[in-house]
């Protein structure tokens, strides 16, 4: 079992990842103090399989706990959704102390936070994250959120967890294209922090997708300490450090949108916009054509899209202007320079984004 420490003064908190630890929730949150009623939010799948041994763990600890389900996929990440359970929890929440547990991917992470942030002006949530892809990046670093038509996460806070709990054995139960999904993040951080990280990925992908839990151990205990240590030092993105961990988001978020949620899931979609954006950096000067080449062919051997598809390029160029790290009507893309480092750019010329994207078109 690793611990790993978000440092936020009073707002820290500990990520823990283990293999087959899902038993010991009830333990670890009874020591926290956070409440003795769960609302445990997820979706009908994961209940299937993990919501059990939760209540058990829960129940063991004196505490008590009430699931709430929502469907699968990026449209449950709704205002509407949001408000129906939080009538729902108003309705369930008489003469109790309640705290939310996330038991879920990104979806329902990201909407149980923002329920938590939102409900009594806020009480405490804790992440027990069900995908690779939530492991290691979206269960970490308070960012919760809600979907508009116009864009991902624009109605949303941010709002630090009490606890972050990962078992890698719940991994198990994923597709091969929720792990693909899951790896393009993991590849993210081998690209912007970490290089060592990124070979690792390279030369241990397929024991990844057989659910190693000793490769998936390494994979997310490492995602979560570099997140955890860029959380740290700017937890609200107000000095620029966080955003490097936005490389291929810009144009990835605006091919999601663009494809009405429906066409690529989250990762596929980072992935591409991280194909795009070694494009950028390699038209900009900033990064060789050798790095740019092995960035690209990690992702094809893992096996993340290669094409965007026929998504209207200026459906994507719209989406993209709701860009949450857009400043002063500019553009901002996080670019790399070498694999294992990136930079901030800001006023990319629209006719090298047109190629760059029209390259994976």
């Amino acid at each position: 079992m690793h611990m790993i420490r978000v440092s936020l003064k009073d707002r820290s908190y500990s990520i823990i990842v283990g293999n087959k630890i899902l038993v010991q929730l009830g333990a670890h949150l009874k020591t926290l103090k956070i409440g003795d009623d769960a609302i445990i939010i997820t979706n009908p799948v994961i209940e299937k399989h993990y919501a059990k041994p939760i209540i058990n763990s829960l129940k063991k600890e004196g505490m008590t706990a009430k699931v709430f389900s929502v469907p699968e996929g990026e449209k449950s990440k709704s205002v509407q959704q949001a408000f129906a359970l939080m009538t729902k929890i108003a309705q369930y929440d008489v003469l109790k102390k309640p705290f939310i547990i996330a038991l879920g991917g990104g979806v329902v992470g990201d909407l149980a936070g923002f329920i938590a942030a939102a409900y009594k002006r806020g009480i405490p949530y804790v992440q027990v994250p069900t995908t690779l892809l939530a492991q290691i990046d979206s269960a970490i670093g308070g960012k919760v959120a809600v979907d508009l038509a116009a864009g991902k996460n624009l109605v949303g806070a941010f709002y630090q967890p009490k606890l972050v709990f990962s078992d890698v054995s719940v991994l198990s139960t994923l597709s091969k294209r929720q792990m693909l999904n899951g790896f393009a993040e993991a590849v993210k951080y081998g690209i912007i922090y970490d290089k060592k990280l990124f070979k690792y990925i390279a030369l241990n992908y397929k024991k990844l997708l057989a659910f190693d839990a000793h490769a998936l151990d390494f994979v997310v205990s490492a995602c979560s300490r570099i997140k955890a240590k860029v959380v740290s030092q700017d937890e609200r993105e107000a000095k620029g450090i966080r955003t490097i961990l936005n490389f291929g988001h810009t144009v990835g978020h605006a091919v999601e949108a663009a494809a009405g949620y429906d066409v690529y899931h989250h990762g596929e979609a980072v992935a591409l916009g991280m194909r795009v954006a070694a494009y950028i950096s390699q038209e900009m000067g900033m990064l060789s054509m050798e790095e740019a080449k092995t960035i690209n062919r990690l992702l094809s051997d893992i096996g993340l899209p290669e094409k965007i598809g026929k998504i209207p390029l200026k459906d994507i160029l719209r989406t993209m202007q709701h860009d949450k790290k857009f400043l002063s009507k500019k553009n901002r893309f996080v670019l790399a320079t070498a694999i294992g480092q990136v930079k901030v750019v800001e006023g990319i010329p629209l006719e090298i984004i047109q190629k760059a994207i029209k390259a994976y078109r």
